[in-house]
């Protein structure tokens, strides 16, 4: 990447807002732009939107770049820099969703940051400036990216923001890192199952006998359960079918950019499985 910034600044100064209030950021010759994916939940034959996660676009100059592509590019010297800002953004454009009371999830990586008294301080922080995004911590859940995290450094990040009124999700369930021990010392509030995971799963025919168990042991453990990677109707099926509690993919809605009209219609669930093609995304968000 060229162009990069000086690490001495602090974050805000590379947070902007255009005519109509959207905030983005500015890294080198990039744009990064919050966009927002909805979560439902299953109530009777319909999905609700419940809750959405904030999403990165990057863009160079006008032209979307594939999130991978940006992140993979980022030095591990600006990583905790560039995780900051997207997650100011995420908190700065929720107003403009234009939906009020809809759950916020954000990604948090705690391997960006490799001192725990610094990421403790910036957990402090981000807590003390929810007031100047109108969001109150019980509308925030953590994703927690916890792949080769210290198990100390995860349970002391997890105190600070349960201290704070803020839920947690551990994330990419399914990839290897997340075991049962770990759910029992982090407790979460939400365990996502990794899409890619559960669309291999979904390719054998016992699909739903053998997912069903796996929700029922973190029911048990007293966290809910969303899949994410929906993206069509055999996945929709078997994540139903195994009592899951949210949901969220491309089969259900795409990412929107910050200030798009946000549909609050119930999607119908005897539509979507009727609907059986895969949806392919234009590009990936982060």
């Amino acid at each position: 990447m060229s162009q990069q910034p000086d690490r001495r600044r602090n974050v805000a100064e590379a947070i902007f807002a255009d005519e109509i209030g959207l905030q983005f950021g500015v890294y080198g010759e990039f744009r990064l732009w919050s966009a927002y994916q909805p979560i439902f939940t299953p109530e009777g034959k319909a999905l609700r939107a419940v809750a959405v996660e904030g999403l990165i676009e990057p863009r160079r100059v006008a032209d979307p770049i594939a999130p991978p592509m940006f992140f993979d590019g980022v030095p591990a010297s600006d990583r905790l820099f560039v995780e900051t800002m997207c997650r100011m953004l995420h908190l700065g454009n929720y107003r403009n969703i234009g939906v009020e009371g809809l759950t916020l999830f954000f990604n948090y990586n705690p391997n960006v940051n490799d001192h725990l008294g610094r990421a403790l301080a910036e957990i402090r922080l981000m807590t003390r400036h929810l007031g100047d995004f109108e969001l109150e911590p019980g509308l925030l859940v953590c994703e927690i990216t916890e792949q080769a995290a210290d198990d100390r450094v995860l349970a002391s990040l997890v105190r600070e923001m349960r201290r704070d009124g803020i839920r947690i999700a551990i994330d990419d369930f399914g990839t290897g890192h997340s075991t049962e021990a770990r759910i029992d010392l982090l407790a979460p509030d939400v365990v996502k199952i990794d899409g890619a995971w559960f669309g291999e799963l979904c390719r054998h025919a016992a699909a739903e006998r053998f997912f069903r168990p796996l929700v029922a042991m973190l029911h048990e453990r007293g966290a809910k359960v969303l899949v994410e990677g929906i993206e069509s109707a055999q996945h929709l099926r078997v994540a139903l079918e195994g009592g899951v509690d949210l949901l969220q993919g491309f089969h259900l809605a795409r990412p929107a950019l910050a200030g798009t009209i946000f549909n609050e219609e119930p999607l119908s669930i005897d539509a979507l499985l009727d609907a059986g093609d895969k949806i392919v995304p234009l590009h990936q968000h982060r």
